[in-house]
């Protein structure tokens, strides 16, 4: 037994080929049944008006009104009737009188007998239309009654012309009625070909079930990735974007359809995102986010089709990163001690050697007192044990790198943070004291500078929640007030020798505060020539923004702040 053939399937142009022509085939079908019958009902409107017109033309001869007072009116009223129905062509004009006696006929024989169908409203004076069959068949008929000059009816006349005659010019008309349809019929046929075959290439051959894997392998895959998706037509419009990019970016759910340039987004994005500053692995940043975006152009057949952005979330490993260089500043700061304790035993075996008890007593006290000191006036003025480790780890470093970093008195911390405040905290002081750091390094030797960490209390400065003030001062060479802004946005540094990624750290800083509901800014040189820039950031212990409070922070910030510790 044969195995059964497999069905064949139409293409999607197929299928919209046959259903474009079948619409059209039935369209036209109708379209040409009403023209049709529009026609006909125009000819015989036109007929019967015509009809109309030859009886009152006729009932209104004065020749066939005086006729009818003669003694033998058919010999005067039959003549007339003949001359103008060959003039008109009517098949037949029939004067009788109001009881139907003939006066004329185009048969003579039968002038003179009964009409064959009832005179109707004609013998009471009134006009009548319509279709009747009498001696020469089935006509389109008139009869206008025959008034006199006092307004009584002497008789009637009826006029009629063949059905068939009309039914003949009717039927003259279909050939061009069908080839009309017929030809709309074809034309539209290649019109939906064409279509078909646009369509074709514009779906580039998919039928509808690949068109369908498609659109739900796509909506899988971008709505199943953690990364941010973001696609952009050739006109700067987004044309998909997915839910982690809309998070990433602050982007409205009905963002689709919008320009980049409507979106409010930052302006290093903005740049990244419409291909202003090309290049791969682009950080930029987002709100309280750190973004990594590529932007790849797509190209469809050697044309520019817009481009695909992703974003990748790299917030918390920044943050790491952050913790990770306070501990290796920490780690650094022990390893600077331990060489200058391993420098200073030396010193102290090597006068123990010489016999210099007494020098070696005094220089071991001042060692002793010098670092007691220092660790002690840290410990005294800062309760939480990683903010204290960090500022100890800078004084070192400081030291290494031929500078001297002083303890704000104003400097106070009276008890152990919460992690995620100790966390910010950690990275906004270390970023800053580096900065300053590199300042003063880049000035000469012989520099200083100046941190201050104090915890306003809500009660005690009239705030409505704990503040972290973190304030550094140096004496480099400063900030132009030009600059006090563009500082801390993403790419900017002065330090031109350094490889790898710029301008992060002051950028990391802001993004803190700002995500906290704080603030951060810098204060250009004052009038004091050994005073360089001093930056100054404000941390809500609570981490909650409160609009319009930044400003009511800077007052108790900048009232307790007075006075340098050097």
């Amino acid at each position: 037994m044969a195995p059964p053939s497999p069905r064949v399937r139409l293409s999607l142009t197929g299928y919209l080929f046959i259903g474009y022509a079948l619409l059209l085939t039935l369209a036209l079908a109708a379209t040409g049944a009403l023209w049709f019958a529009h026609h006909d009902r125009e000819m015989e409107q036109q007929y019967t008006e015509r009809v109309l017109a030859i009886a009152r033309s006729v009932a209104h001869m004065p020749q066939i009104v005086e006729g009818f007072g003669e003694p033998d009116p058919a010999a005067v009223i039959n003549p007339i009737a003949v001359r103008v129905t060959e003039a008109t062509g009517a098949e037949y004009i029939v004067v009788a009188d109001p009881e139907g006696i003939r006066y004329s006929h185009v048969d003579p024989r039968l002038v003179g007998l009964r009409v064959s169908t009832p005179p109707g409203p004609a013998a009471r004076g009134e006009e009548w239309t319509g279709v009747q069959t009498g001696t020469q068949g089935r006509t389109v008929r008139a009869k206008v009654p025959v008034l006199s000059g006092e307004g009584g009816v002497l008789g009637y006349v009826s006029v009629g012309i063949l059905v068939s005659d009309m039914e003949t010019e009717a039927a003259a008309a279909f050939p061009l009625i069908l080839g009309t349809t017929g030809g709309a019929l074809l034309l539209g046929a290649g019109g939906a070909w064409a279509l078909s075959r646009r369509l074709r290439a514009k779906t580039h051959g998919l039928e509808p079930a690949e068109i369908t894997t498609l659109l739900e392998g796509r909506e899988a895959l971008l709505y199943a990735v953690r990364e941010g998706v973001l696609a952009v037509d050739a006109a700067g419009r987004v044309v998909l974007v997915n839910r982690p990019a809309r998070e990433m970016l602050g982007l409205p759910e009905d963002c689709e359809g919008t320009r980049l340039d409507g979106l409010g987004l930052p302006g290093r994005v903005l740049d990244v995102v419409s291909g202003a500053d090309a290049g791969e692995d682009r950080i930029v940043l987002s709100g309280a986010r750190v973004l990594v975006c590529n932007r790849m152009p797509v190209r469809i057949r050697g044309g520019d089709a817009g481009a695909v952005v992703t974003l990748r979330d790299r917030t918390e490993l920044d943050r790491l990163t952050g913790e990770l260089d306070g501990v290796r500043t920490a780690t650094k700061g022990l390893r600077a001690q331990t060489h200058e304790f391993a420098n200073r035993l030396h010193t102290l075996a090597g006068m123990l050697e010489l016999g210099a008890h007494e020098e070696a007593r005094a220089y071991l006290e001042d060692v002793s007192i010098a670092h007691a000191r220092t660790s002690g006036d840290i410990s005294a003025r800062i309760a939480d044990p990683a903010v204290a480790a960090i500022t100890l780890a800078k004084s070192a470093q400081a030291a290494e790198r031929g500078a001297e970093l002083y303890i704000s008195p104003m400097t106070l911390v009276p008890e152990r943070m919460d992690a995620a405040l100790r966390s910010d905290i950690v990275l906004v002081l270390g970023n800053l004291v580096d900065n300053a750091l590199d300042s003063v390094a880049a000035a000469g030797p012989g520099g200083w500078v100046e941190l201050l960490v104090r915890v306003h209390p809500r009660h005690g400065d009239g705030l409505p929640h704990d503040l972290v003030e973190v304030r550094v001062t140096d004496s480099g060479r400063g900030v132009a007030a030009e600059l006090a802004e563009e500082i801390f946005e993403y790419g900017f540094t002065t330090k031109a020798s350094r490889d790898g990624e710029r301008g992060l750290g002051l950028a990391l800083v802001r993004q803190v505060c700002e995500s906290r509901g704080g603030s951060v800014r810098v204060q250009p040189p004052g009038e004091d020539a050994d005073e360089g820039a001093v930056f100054m950031a404000y941390l809500p212990a609570d981490g909650g923004p409160r609009p319009g409070e930044r400003a009511a922070a800077g007052g108790p910030a900048g009232e307790a702040s007075g006075g340098n510790g050097r």
